[in-house]
């Protein structure tokens, strides 16, 4: 008796679907060491307060998420963090990571900044600057999306034509001073410019395109898109404010990260990404005006409801 095979068609319909992975690394720092920023310890009072309230969110929508709070947030263990979401997301999986802190700046070895200065997140032990993290991101796969919110200074983009107005006396910019940013930089140039030139010299063997490059070429988000196109992933970041501006610190939350938690109402928000960020945006004074670009091919990405797994 000839054996009974089951059609080709009938076994493809019958495979279960593949549920999207999702990962989510959220970052929120109240103080620096003093060790690693020339005595400065950058006192907050919301950030890690906007960590939890960005993890809920994820832990909501069925991620897996990672806090690293103050102390726990190291340049080693945002790193390791980074490389092993890359490593373990495929094509429709999500990495959703979110920053709270100060932002702050280094001197630009390799003149791909207009402004001569690298923008960077201040972790606990020293900071990360922004073509670390453009590169990290530059290693997630094909169709993965890559979530990035920003509550910080320097944030905007990656240029910086005008210095931001300085804060009136009741307030708390996210912002390492210039000349603590100064100090920093010339206590620890050696160790600054090797991160720099050690990922100029990967992008250079991977081929990736410096975002940094593109964006101070083109400064429109769906003009960096298509510019960036070594960018495999899809990446959204929507930052806490202009380069000429600075996120304002809060006693429960940062002012972006507030504006961002009233609009998503619990869930209730209905949109996709472009109105999410408008929204935001309009709840915020003139002075504090949330950015948003992309990366990679990001278009189908940014049309969908914020947090999205599936």
């Amino acid at each position: 008796m000839a054996s009974r095979t089951k059609p080709a068609s009938a076994s493809a319909a019958t495979a279960p679907v593949k549920k999207p992975r999702a990962l989510s690394l959220h970052i929120g720092l109240n103080a620096v060491s003093a060790a690693a920023y020339n005595g400065w310890e950058g006192p907050l009072a919301a950030c890690e307060f906007d960590a939890g309230d960005m993890a809920a969110i994820a832990k909501a929508k069925g991620m897996k998420s990672t806090l690293l709070l103050t102390k726990k947030a190291t340049r080693a263990a945002v790193l390791a963090q980074l490389r092993a979401a890359a490593k373990a997301l495929k094509a429709g999986d999500l990495f959703f990571m979110s920053y709270s802190g100060h932002g702050g700046q280094v001197t630009d070895i390799n003149s791909d900044e207009p402004d001569g200065k690298d923008e960077t997140w201040c972790l606990f032990d020293g900071q990360l600057i922004d073509d670390e993290l453009y590169f990290e991101l530059s290693r997630f796969a094909a169709g993965v999306r890559v979530l990035v919110l920003s509550d910080s200074c320097h944030s905007g983009s990656v240029t910086r034509d005008v210095a931001p107005p300085p804060p009136q006396p009741h307030e708390r910019p996210r912002l390492m001073p210039a000349a603590v940013a100064r100090r920093v930089y010339t206590e620890h140039q050696a160790f600054y410019d090797k991160i720099q030139e050690d990922v100029a010299e990967q992008a250079a063997k991977a081929r990736v395109v410096d975002p940094d490059a593109m964006l101070a070429q083109v400064g429109a988000a769906g003009h960096a898109a298509a510019l960036v196109g070594s960018f495999k992933p899809a990446v959204v970041l929507i930052s806490g404010c202009q380069d000429n501006q600075t996120s304002m610190d809060g006693q429960h939350n940062g002012a972006f990260t507030e504006s961002l938690l009233k609009v998503w109402n619990q869930g209730k928000f209905k949109g996709d990404y472009k109105l999410f960020h408008q929204r935001i945006r309009a709840g915020l004074p003139p002075t504090q005006s949330p950015n948003l670009f992309v990366l990679g091919p990001a278009a189908a990405f940014l049309k969908q409801s914020p947090f999205t797994v599936g």
